[in-house]
């Protein structure tokens, strides 16, 4: 396995994994790149959250949940590794136990299992939804029912079209 390197977990040109995000890479022994999603999805998510703010300065959105949730979504894919390169489910579960395992509380473990389960019912947050497409635009890809749904969510929160 490759260290962990301090720069590999503060690359640069992206805004850094949150502390306790770069804690649980070490513990886990999170390959490279997964780390490197990781930071790209932060770096997104962080992105999204400042345009957010300055679209709609009234807007409440647990951001620190946001960022930890950006920067751990895939730890499950540290046991299931064969997702780093191939499609799969097991990592989302997985992770959310991980996460659980390890102290985090469910409410911020349970990006683990949202931002691949967005879709799946009416307990999904505006946080949830902003995870899930932070982890799909940051390559660039677009995922018509899932903006919908921020849209939705925006819309009804900050009550504007």
């Amino acid at each position: 396995m490759i260290e962990l390197t301090e720069e590999l977990l503060n690359p640069g040109r992206y805004r850094p994994l949150p502390r306790a995000a770069v804690g649980l890479c070490r513990r886990f022994d999170a390959p490279p790149r997964l780390v490197a999603h990781l930071t790209l999805v932060h770096d997104t998510a962080v992105s999204l959250l400042e345009r957010l703010a300055r679209v709609y300065p009234a807007l409440q959105v647990d951001s620190d949940a946001i960022l930890f949730g950006a920067a751990t979504h895939d730890i499950g894919k540290t046991v299931h590794w064969e997702e780093l390169s191939a499609p799969g489910k097991l990592h989302e579960r997985r992770g959310v136990e991980l996460l659980i395992e390890a102290g985090i509380p469910r409410q911020q473990a349970r990006f683990a299992w949202t931002h691949g389960n967005w879709n799946d019912g009416d307990a999904i947050t505006l946080e949830d939804l902003l995870v899930a497409l932070a982890d799909n635009c940051w390559k660039g890809k677009r995922v018509a029912e899932l903006e919908d749904l921020v849209a939705e969510q925006l819309s009804t929160q900050t009550e504007e079209p």
